[in-house]
């Protein structure tokens, strides 16, 4: 089901003209977990990320479960505070982006990861959960969107969560339509 999903959601975004404006320069990728996910094994992602290419973005592989650790690991913590949230996809960090999340009424919440102590650096994997656990606990409500603004050899990232892949991509796909025009407009 989550693959049938991801197939779904990769052929809108692909076929939109403004979601390539949406992805950063580390590639943006699209997960979804299975029910009661417990391990990086249990998610799938598309292997090699999705990418831009004269504005269109397309995925470089079919979906497939442990293709992704990083965003893996973003929504396997995610899905301790909101297990029916089984989806994410990672875009560009802009603070146009972050209003046009809060104008849509999604609840952001951001970490700074200039706080995140050596612990946690050093240790393989362990940053983007400290920093999902650091974006729960500054926010009054639970976040649908959570962002940072980047350290010492790390891209700003926003990551945009739903129940599946077809909801994270349409609303991927709202936020695009809207940064294009916001773009259009400078």
């Amino acid at each position: 089901m989550e693959i049938e999903n991801l197939k779904r959601a990769l052929e809108l975004l692909s076929s939109s003209d403004d979601f390539g404006l949406l992805v950063p320069e580390v590639r943006s990728n699209i997960v979804m977990a299975r029910e009661g996910a417990k391990d990086t094994e249990d998610v799938a992602a598309v292997p090699g990320r999705i990418t831009e290419f004269r504005g269109k973005a397309f995925a470089c592989r079919e979906p497939e479960y442990g293709a992704s650790s990083h965003m893996a690991r973003f929504i396997l913590t995610f899905m301790r505070h909101r297990p029916e949230r089984r989806a994410a996809i990672n875009i560009k960090f802009d603070e146009s982006i972050i209003r046009i999340c809060e104008k849509a009424g999604l609840v952001v919440s951001c970490y700074d990861r200039s706080r995140e102590p050596a612990s946690v650096r050093d240790s393989e994997g362990g940053t983007i959960p400290w920093g999902v656990e650091e974006a729960f606990r500054d926010s009054e409500s639970p976040p649908d969107v959570i962002y940072h603004r980047g350290a010492w050899g790390k891209e700003p990232m926003v990551v945009l969560t739903g129940k599946d892949a077809v909801e994270v991509a349409e609303t991927a796909l709202k936020i695009a339509e809207e940064y294009r025009i916001l773009m259009e407009r400078i």
